[in-house]
């Protein structure tokens, strides 16, 4: 039987890695999907993976840092299905500087998508889920925000990044919490994936590259920080989004999954 079956999934940054990955993945499962992307096309192309299976999908374009295309985004939905069941905060940028390099407007573009982006997302989708005493849910709402080891545990050159995904951290408690006393049967919990070689992982390699060390050291290098051996796939980090979008997470809220390859047990 289907994880997810009929779920109306909404997922940002779904054009690649492991958005797209968790796109897939509840579709799979049997969600209906909505894949925003500020690619359109890169959106597109994963709806249409998704039609080919009889599950439905739409895309959208979505800059998750306006608040006017989350209207859209989530009035489309309602539109198109009826209802939200699920929604994945997934769109994130992760880049790398040294402290003292790092502008005032490189930390507040940073925030703009991994911290205000997931705000939004959250209050908007909590908005659509909620379960009134004048309109109770048929089914409890999900919300999933992907954070990273680096909520947890701090690295030298990423403190808007680091700072971002701790603020994801604990905004999901903060929501999570509220949610459960007010009763709106929203569950919200977040994700924290070790080094997962996605296009993000991959580019950040790029840009570490240089002389004194090449791509394939570096990747090297990162692997190593995993006590498993390897780093993490983006199907890794879908299996955990089906988990926490299903009802074998129904008594799990405000959580923080961990999926490091031991790397935070250090």
């Amino acid at each position: 039987m289907a994880r997810v079956a009929d779920k109306i999934a909404l997922v940002t940054g779904a054009a690649s890695g492991i958005g797209r990955a968790a796109a897939l993945a509840l579709a799979h499962e049997g969600a209906h999907v909505i894949a925003t992307d500020i690619d359109l096309d890169g959106a597109e192309s994963v709806a249409d993976e998704i039609r080919r299976t009889n599950r439905r999908a739409i895309a959208l374009k979505h800059d998750v840092s306006r608040e006017g295309e989350w209207r859209t985004a989530i009035d489309a939905t309602v539109s198109e299905f009826g209802r939200l069941d699920v929604l994945v905060n997934n769109a994130g940028i992760g880049p790398s500087k040294p402290l003292l390099e790092t502008s005032l407007e490189d930390w507040h573009g940073v925030m703009r998508i991994n911290l205000d982006g997931v705000f939004l997302g959250v209050r908007m989708g909590v908005e659509a889920m909620r379960s009134l005493p004048s309109r109770p849910r048929q089914r409890p709402g999900s919300i999933v925000n992907l954070s990273s080891i680096l909520g947890l545990v701090g690295m030298a050159e990423t403190a808007a990044y680091s700072a971002s995904k701790g603020g994801v951290r604990l905004l999901t408690k903060s929501t999570a919490l509220e949610c459960a006393e007010k009763g709106y049967d929203v569950r919200i919990n977040s994700i924290h994936p070790g080094f997962t070689w996605t296009p993000m992982v991959q580019s950040a390699v790029k840009r570490m590259a240089s002389a004194e060390a090449d791509e394939e050291a570096i990747r090297t290098a990162l692997t190593a920080l995993h006590p498993l051996g390897r780093m993490g796939t983006a199907d890794d980090i879908a299996a955990a989004v089906v988990y926490l979008a299903s009802d074998e997470s129904s008594f799990m809220t405000g959580a923080e999954l961990v999926i490091d390859g031991g790397y935070s047990a250090r």
